[in-house]
């Protein structure tokens, strides 16, 4: 526990250490990857990895899409496979709220998309589809840099497959 606790610090110190001073967190023309793990997932097992990417088309909108996926087995024989893909849409608040701090990107937006949810029984051999069909997604999030490129991430609401969202971002 040590040597990882050692190792987080060490680390945490050379992403904020290794790029020289901050543009601003979101302009017209970033491109931001998400990667992600669901927390309070709507299912009952299952851990959601989801990704997401969009493109900045204005200084304060950005669009894109996102795949979320989680499996489960409940140790009876019972498991479950869901899956959400869709496009999305984020308006990003700083300038709006004069957010001065250039390493935070404050945002809220909407997800149209498919979410599809499949159960096996293996014990019994069977299973099927059910809950399959459009989903929208209303989320609310935010972003801290550690340096230029990277950041940690935050989304609460309708996120894909949970109710929130935690991870890594990454700006191109």
């Amino acid at each position: 526990m040590k040597k990882l606790l050692t190792f987080s610090f060490l680390l945490a110190v050379l992403l904020i250490t290794s790029f020289k001073g901050f543009s601003q967190a979101y302009k017209n023309g970033d491109k931001l990857l998400n990667l992600g793990i669901g927390i309070n997932s709507y299912y009952s097992t299952g851990l959601p990895l989801g990704a997401s990417f969009e493109v900045g088309i204005t200084d304060a909108i950005s669009v894109g899409g996102q795949v979320d996926y989680a499996s489960g087995n409940y140790g009876t024989g019972l498991g479950f496979t869901s899956l959400y893909v869709g496009a999305r849409g984020s308006y990003h608040f700083n300038e709006l709220l004069n957010v001065t701090n250039d390493k935070l990107d404050i945002y809220g937006g909407l997800g149209l998309g498919y979410r599809s949810f499949s159960w096996t029984d293996s014990y019994n051999g069977s299973g099927y589809s059910y809950g399959n069909g459009l989903a929208i997604n209303l989320f609310a999030g935010g972003k801290y840099y550690f340096s230029d490129k990277v950041a940690g991430f935050v989304e609460l609401g309708s996120t894909g497959l949970s109710n929130a969202r935690i991870g890594i971002a990454f700006k191109f």
